[in-house]
């Protein structure tokens, strides 16, 4: 499906799937600054490929979605210090652009997998939208807490530091980055990489945005207690290896949801390689299968319930 945009309240979201669209949805958030593109076409095919519908968007301030240059951009001592009031919205208004979008393709409920930043929002999307979210999967996410999931100190500099505005010295910045929070257990692929980064300059470059999201996170503050109330078949996957989230934020996360599955992949850092798919696809897959036949009937598209 080519790329489409909608609006959803002050906002436009922009959006494509894969796979059958009477097959269940399952909807793909990612993270911080980070186009939809992450979800890799393959790694999306694959699930479709299992019997989904995979629907994957750009965040708001990010890619082809709105950027909200409204809002003030908060400062790096703001950011360091969790200024209070400092952001423009908050990570529920972020999931609550993920309802929307299934909301505009007639779609009830869906399976939700999100990474990193994608995995709060995935988890407020199950918080505080319960009838909309079939199941969840959380991946290299935290619960918000200061206890768990904090960066390295060395990660700080690279999460506040501003990026460059001119392509080639971007790239270059951003593969600094990637060097610092890859899987270090794993192949990494430097070549594709840069092609993604430049596909995706090219796409829609717009770095102001990191910073309100960032400051979406922290005006969201700590989501345990929310957590404790979802009652969806949850899966948490996180990196024994995360720099930039800290193993310590999966383990919390499991520990919070009742009946959530823990898995650690060992070697793993703050990214997906290749190597790992096999096992995050069947961990997804293996999720949403523990959905009951009448729940995930909620998730297919109102024609095909009537039919």
């Amino acid at each position: 499906m080519a790329e489409c945009l909608f609006i959803a309240g002050d906002v436009e979201i922009c959006f494509d799937s894969f796979g059958d669209e009477g097959d269940p949805a399952m909807l793909l958030v990612m993270g911080l600054g980070t186009q939809m593109l992450w979800w890799r076409d393959e790694f999306c095919e694959e699930i479709a490929s299992r019997g989904y519908h995979v629907i994957r968007y750009d965040n708001r301030d990010v890619g082809r979605s709105s950027r909200l240059h409204h809002v003030p951009s908060p400062t790096p001592w703001q950011l360091l210090r969790r200024t209070a009031g400092i952001g423009g919205y908050t990570l529920s208004d972020m999931a609550a652009d993920g309802m929307a979008l299934l909301d505009h393709l007639g779609i009830h409920a869906a399976h939700v997998v999100g990474a990193s930043m994608g995995g709060m929002i995935a988890q407020v999307m199950a918080g505080n939208h319960r009838e909309r979210v079939l199941s969840l999967v959380s991946i290299m996410s935290n619960t918000g807490s200061w206890r768990s999931g904090q960066p390295s100190l060395r990660m700080y500099p690279r999460l506040i530091r501003k990026m460059p505005a001119e392509r080639e010295r971007y790239v270059e910045q951003a593969m600094r980055n990637w060097r610092e929070t890859a899987s270090p257990g794993f192949p990494r692929d430097a070549g594709e990489y840069r092609r993604l980064l430049e596909q995706a300059f090219d796409r829609a470059h717009g770095p102001a945005g990191v910073a309100r999201q960032l400051a979406a996170i922290v005006a969201s503050g700590d989501r345990t207690s929310m957590l404790k109330t979802i009652d969806v078949p949850t899966l948490v996957i996180h990196g024994t290896a995360d720099r930039l989230v800290a193993p310590s934020g999966g383990r919390a996360t499991a520990a919070a949801i009742r009946g959530a599955h823990l898995m650690m992949i060992e070697g793993m850092g703050h990214d997906m390689p290749r190597a790992v798919w096999p096992q995050i696809v069947s961990g997804i897959v293996q999720n949403a299968e523990r959905v009951s036949e009448q729940d995930e009937a909620r998730g297919r598209p109102r024609e095909v319930e009537a039919a």
